[in-house]
């Protein structure tokens, strides 16, 4: 399978039909280790348009990285539903890549051979997934780092890596829970531009989670914030920052920026400052 060839679509799905998300009155329970139920996230209600890049932003604890799961695939729904091109998501998501906030790459595999395992498991033959491997490593600037194993490069190579690994079967939908979290700022924004670059090019629809309000409204087409646990969603808002974006260190002193980062966070407080007195024990 080339990096061009894509599997076929349900019948009646087109292309661009096919990398929407639409979550409905989604809710996910567990039980706790004394048995009592806990509700992580209630009636989430959210669409995320082909090829849009969609941010999830709110506290610690609402239920983001919960969202994620069901639209992967990896964990299912107590009520509500999540679709993918128009199909009820009952299992792992077929063309769907997730890039996580902790390092997800095989410790004993080389940049390289880490970056080839999803073509390979695809069924592409060992000598294209290497050519693709290759290429996809040119893109993030790893060039010459392809027998390197994980613990010989540094934080930021690393994500390049992964950021690598998820994009090379060119994914209808790109799941990130936090990937720059752990970053130092400057290797923060480096990636983040880099991202937006390759996603200009591969236009995957994206749910990407972050703590970071600047990053979300540098990345995104809508910012999405969930309120305190159990989470659900409180506002959306459209970012009508212009594309393509370049630089995203400059776009953070552009005025518009400024306004909008400043409504959100109106919106973001009252959560933020909830959620820390419920887990300080205070009452809000």
């Amino acid at each position: 399978m080339s990096d061009q060839t894509r599997r076929p679509h349900p019948p009646g799905i087109t292309p661009d039909d096919a990398a929407r998300i639409d979550i409905i009155g989604l809710t996910k329970r567990f039980l706790t280790p004394k048995g009592e139920v806990f509700t992580a996230i209630n009636d989430v209600t959210l669409t995320v348009e082909p090829g849009q890049f969609c941010a999830i932003v709110g506290p610690t604890g609402c239920g983001k990285s919960t969202t994620l799961a069901q639209v992967s695939g990896l964990e299912h729904p107590s009520a509500g539903s999540v679709s993918v091109g128009g199909q009820i998501v009952d299992g792992i998501t077929d063309g769907v890549s997730y890039m996580f906030q902790a390092d997800s790459l095989f410790p004993w595999k080389t940049v390289l051979g880490n970056v080839m395992i999803g073509p390979v498991l695809l069924g592409t033959a060992k000598a294209e997934a290497t050519t693709l491997a290759m290429d996809w490593l040119r893109r993030v600037g790893l060039s010459g780092f392809e027998d390197r194993y994980p613990h010989q490069l540094s934080g930021g190579m690393r994500k390049r890596v992964a950021m690598a690994a998820a994009l090379i079967n060119r994914p209808r939908i790109l799941l990130m829970d936090e990937p720059f979290g752990a970053l130092d700022v400057q290797t923060k924004a480096i990636m983040q531009t880099e991202l937006l670059q390759l996603w200009e090019e591969l236009r995957p629809s994206v749910l990407f989670i972050t703590h970071d309000l600047d990053e979300a409204v540098a990345l995104s087409d809508r910012v999405v914030i969930m309120t305190t646990s159990p989470g659900t969603v409180k506002n959306v808002f459209d970012i009508d920052l212009p594309r393509p974006r370049g630089d995203v260190q400059q776009i953070r002193h552009e005025e518009r920026f400024l306004e909008l980062q400043g409504q959100i966070w109106e919106s973001l407080r009252d959560e933020v400052t909830r959620a820390y007195a419920q887990t300080a024990g205070v009452a809000a």
